[in-house]
């Protein structure tokens, strides 16, 4: 039986159920249409062709000339009125805006500030295993694969830390119950919590800002406010756009990964063992089978802005596309046994980080740093810390969220 991608119960099904769905969409055919709100007198039908395939998926993402990321790629788009109070995010823009913010924020990235960054991710790294190892929290995702991204990112920033407390409470406020299994009254009040928080975060990240143009103090808000890329840099409500970006979709594709990874190893001790024995050589292998196995990003949309034809199907301009990056990663036409997690995976042509093109993750690199460092002081320094559990996941068909998930160290707790 076809799965429904529409319906929320698809999304609350164990893990393996819903890759088993997936395959069956691939093995169907061309891409398949899913009625979200059925139409009616007053309104029209909403609803979406699931592309599932590995190919679909990349000529998607490198194809901005057909598939539009604006007004929203996530569920649902977000409203105009949000986005004229908030700025336009990255993520949601088209050409030309895009590539014009893009410029804007990957020319601030200079190498004085990278090579701050892969010195400061490996001190984190040592002082958030340095805590665990003296401290042996039960969850491992808050005592460690919060912290990394978090901590990074902030110090990447520039964010003093008297306020990194609050911004911390306003990133979980954001993204607090955002997956399915939502009751109808949490429905109604969160987005409206979501929305406050991002309003605090921005506006304190803004109040930074008018304080870096005036007096600069070499970190990237301070690179961000006084770039000069053709007469243009980031004004507040962009710059808190962006930070907002980072907080939510940055720290948190991060955490997810670290904590998936900590599973996976724990799950396959073979694959483990291999990794220990000899980390740089088998370590960039790891975070990229980590990354594809555990997809932190499930999905994300598009809107056609002319005809096209692709797989067998004829798309005409305004319909919606879903992008299903769990499905593409498990396409076992470009990956041999894609249920297997083999760090010596090779090729491995995953879109973890999006299928390419103008909107192909930006903080790629930064992840893949921030994992590699923290797994080498997790494994040489305590190669017997394990997850003691399954993660516990929020059913979610946005995000592969990890709430919560025990570890046990050498010894017993």
């Amino acid at each position: 039986m076809t799965p429904n991608l529409a319906d929320p119960s698809f999304w609350q099904l164990p893990h393996s159920e819903r890759l088993e769905g997936f395959a069956r969409l691939r093995a169907a055919g061309p891409p398949q249409y899913f009625v979200e709100r059925p139409g009616g007198r007053l309104r029209p039908e909403r609803g979406f062709y699931a592309l599932v395939s590995h190919a679909d998926v990349v000529e998607a993402s490198r194809n901005a000339e057909v598939f539009g990321s604006a007004p929203g790629v996530t569920t649902p788009e977000p409203a105009r009125w949000v986005r004229a109070v908030f700025g336009e995010s990255l993520v949601n823009l088209d050409e030309p805006q895009h590539t014009q913010l893009r410029r804007i924020v990957s020319r601030a990235f200079t190498p004085r500030i990278l090579a701050a960054t892969e010195e400061d991710v490996r001190s984190v790294a040592k002082r958030i295993v340095d805590d665990l190892l003296r401290e042996r929290p039960e969850d491992f995702v808050t005592s460690v694969a919060s912290r990394m991204p978090f901590e990074i990112i902030c110090n990447l920033m520039g964010i003093p830390e008297k306020e990194r407390p609050s911004i911390l409470a306003q990133v979980n406020r954001a993204s607090v119950e955002t997956g399915v299994a939502r009751t109808v009254r949490q429905r109604i009040r969160v987005p409206g919590k979501g929305l406050r928080a991002l309003a605090s975060m921005q506006g304190m990240v803004a109040d930074l800002g008018r304080q870096r143009r005036k007096n600069p103090t070499g970190d990237l808000i301070s690179a961000l406010v006084n770039a000069d890329i053709d007469g243009q840099s980031l004004n507040g409500r962009q710059l808190g756009s962006f930070f907002s970006l980072l907080m939510v979709a940055g720290v948190e594709t991060t955490r997810n990964a670290i904590a998936h990874g900590l599973s996976l190893l724990t799950d396959h001790p073979d694959q483990r063992a291999l990794l220990l024995s000899d980390f740089d050589r088998y370590a960039d292998g790891a975070v990229e089978e980590i990354v594809r196995h555990s997809t932190p990003i499930i999905q994300f949309r598009r809107r056609l802005i002319q005809d096209h034809r692709m797989s067998g199907r004829d798309f005409r301009r305004g319909d919606r596309v879903v992008l299903f990056y769990a499905s593409a990663n498990r396409d076992e036409s470009v990956f041999t046994d894609p249920d297997r997690f083999d760090i010596t995976r090779s090729p491995n042509p995953h879109v973890g980080y999006g299928g390419g093109g103008p909107h192909y993750c930006l903080g790629t690199f930064l992840a893949k740093q921030e994992m590699k460092a923290l797994f080498r002081e997790l494994l040489t320094r305590s190669p017997e810390l394990r997850a003691a559990g399954a993660p516990v996941l929020v059913p979610s068909n946005f995000d592969n969220r990890v709430r919560s998930m025990p570890c046990a160290y050498a010894g017993g707790r």
